[in-house]
């Protein structure tokens, strides 16, 4: 297989799941988009964090509700948990790796808050204990997850959200999980701030 029929095997596999994913999910996104601007009009915040290169999709959600989407605006409160690399890996050093969401959680988080998780639905401890400590404190999850779940989705509630990419490649997963956050950002913007 020639160099530029692999790029372009790439990009056919992204535009299959893009619409496998606009086919099949819009109403979950726009129901989780609902839930984000309702945990922001009750005055708390929004917590991501992800593992490995999840961690950046988490990173990237925080950094649009803090800074911006596609306009200006206030900054909206969210935090990644995964933002400070010595805090994991002091928890992780004197506790242990699954710890590293579910402390600084245990510390931050607040009723009523929402902890947004990214994760390719492969073996995640430190995700799913983070999942069993917003449920004691009453903090909802919204999962953006791929292949069958994994660990995350038996953990989830009926109030929680999940948002399964119908794909089995990191790559895609991740690929997806970007342009999800971004229309989430968009939703938050056009429901709290009106038309652009």
């Amino acid at each position: 297989m020639s160099l530029q029929n692999q790029i372009s095997n790439h990009f056919s596999d992204n535009i299959q799941t893009q619409q496998a994913v606009m086919a099949s999910l819009c109403e979950l996104i726009e129901y989780a988009g609902h839930g984000l601007v309702q945990c922001l009009l009750n005055d708390k915040k929004i917590i991501a964090c992800g593992n490995g290169r999840f961690t950046a999709c988490a990173q990237q959600l925080v950094t649009l509700l803090l800074d911006r989407y596609e306009r200006d605006r206030p900054a909206l409160p969210a935090i990644n948990l995964a933002a400070e690399a010595s805090t994991l890996s002091a928890i992780a050093n004197h506790l242990h790796f699954d710890e590293v969401y579910a402390k600084p959680l245990r510390a931050l988080g607040q009723a009523g808050d929402m902890l947004v998780i990214y994760s390719d639905g492969q073996h995640c401890a430190n995700l799913s204990k983070a999942i069993k400590n917003a449920h004691d404190k009453d903090i909802s999850v919204l999962a953006l997850t791929g292949n069958h779940g994994g660990m995350i989705a038996p953990l989830l509630k009926e109030t929680d959200i999940e948002i399964r990419v119908p794909a089995y490649a990191t790559a895609r997963i991740m690929e997806t999980h970007v342009l999800i956050t971004h229309c989430l950002c968009d939703l938050i913007d056009q429901q709290l701030f009106g038309a652009s």
